[in-house]
């Protein structure tokens, strides 16, 4: 079904660096994120190189918003019939928050770095601001960690799964 979607896409705005955006949006997607942007990309027979930077920037857009905003976001967003979602968020930032707390920036770094279901960027930015870490601090390191993440993927995916011809 996603590979339908991606090719009616890259059909209908063939020329326009359709594949190009369909790496840098399903980057920027909590939950997908560069991981999503970077088999994406190798789904859609692009070079690992401008799919990892188009990911790469896609997955850290947002991020500088998370950690600034997103507290008083919540408490706007409480008062409104989304408290129940908020919530949500917030219990799970809670329970993915052990190593963090932990750890603090490292615990961050790892965090992010390690590319499994339920981590990454904005989970990682969402737990530090709601633990109140300090958002310059942060960045940088959310930022080395989906380096790391992306180096990971994209060994994974245009590495092991390129040399066996998928």
């Amino acid at each position: 079904m996603a590979e339908t979607i991606a090719n009616w896409f890259v059909t209908t705005f063939e020329g326009t660096l359709a594949r190009e955006w369909i790496v840098f949006l399903v980057s920027m997607l909590p939950i997908l994120e560069l991981r999503g942007g970077i088999i994406a990309g190798f789904a859609m027979n692009m070079e690992w190189l401008p799919t990892f930077i188009i990911a790469y920037i896609g997955n850290i857009l947002p991020i500088p918003f998370i950690l600034l905003f997103i507290r008083y976001i919540f408490k706007v967003l409480k008062k409104t019939p989304m408290r129940k979602v908020v919530e949500w968020c917030e219990r799970r930032a809670d329970q993915k928050s052990e190593q963090i707390r932990k750890y603090a920036y490292w615990g961050v770094f790892l965090f992010v770095a390690v590319p499994l279901p339920g981590t990454g960027a904005w989970m990682g930015a969402l737990i530090s601001a709601l633990l109140g870490m300090d958002p310059k601090k942060t960045f940088p390191v959310i930022m080395a960690g989906v380096l790391t993440a992306g180096i990971i993927v994209s060994v994974l995916s245009f590495g092991l799964l390129g040399s066996l011809g998928l």
